[in-house]
């Protein structure tokens, strides 16, 4: 049974992965961008893990990320076992701030240059309680910093557009209203609606947990790269 609580999860998992293990994914990473990887994973991409009901990937890419991103997906093998292992080793802590857990979704490498961003928006979960796979939480851990700015953000709001009173008979309790349009800033209602920002900078291998119910962006950068590897948390019937 998932609790609300799981899906409005903010914390965090100090020394997910370690120096080596850092040092490594950075050179696993830079090889499989080798000289033309901007290219291939930015600026001549054009599918995006985000979708909006009724926008084409490119409406949804000019939404969620306006001045682009890079994105590797699936990461390299030698990566992804890294971090399958890291989860692993880390699985009672991350237990402990998300109890219903079952298993980890594929990782994707992201990178934000320059002027590189993305807008607030609430991932969502399961749409029903008979769903067999509902999505609890996204997880994000940082290899290297940007020099200036590229914080990773989540917004809170009592503003009752975001939220709704509906409960489910096995205790499942959707409480976010999701509409046709979404809660990303393709909806004027979400665009305007008050909100309060916390931005956080962890130190590189901390792994951040956010609820997928929960408001959440990077900043933009001003200089250097913001260099970080994401998935999403999940519970599995």
């Amino acid at each position: 049974m998932i609790h609300i609580a799981e899906t409005l999860t903010v914390s965090s998992i100090e020394n997910f992965l370690t120096p080596d293990e850092i040092t490594t994914l950075i050179t696993v990473v830079d090889d499989a961008l080798g000289e033309d990887g901007l290219r291939r994973f930015d600026t001549e991409r054009t599918t995006t893990l985000h979708s909006i009901p009724g926008h084409s990937s490119e409406q949804a890419m000019a939404v969620y990320e306006p001045a682009g991103r890079l994105e590797i997906h699936p990461p390299p093998e030698t990566a992804a076992k890294i971090l399958a292992h890291a989860v692993e080793r880390s699985m009672p802590a991350l237990r402990r701030a998300l109890p219903a857990l079952t298993s980890c979704r594929e990782w994707m490498y992201v990178e934000y240059a320059p002027g590189q961003h993305i807008t607030p928006h609430v991932d969502g979960i399961a749409p029903a309680p008979t769903d067999p796979v509902r999505q609890l939480a996204g997880i994000s851990v940082v290899l290297d910093h940007a020099d200036d700015g590229g914080g990773f953000f989540v917004e809170t709001t009592s503003h009752p557009a975001l939220w709704s009173d509906q409960h489910g008979d096995d205790g499942y309790h959707p409480a976010m209203a999701f509409t046709h349009d979404g809660a990303d800033h393709s909806a004027d209602w979400f665009r305007t609606m008050p909100r309060t920002r916390w931005s956080v900078q962890p130190a590189p291998g901390t792994a951040l947990l956010y609820g997928s119910q929960v408001t959440h962006g990077t900043e933009p950068v001003h200089t250097g790269r913001e260099r970080k590897f994401i998935s999403w948390l999940i519970s599995e019937a």
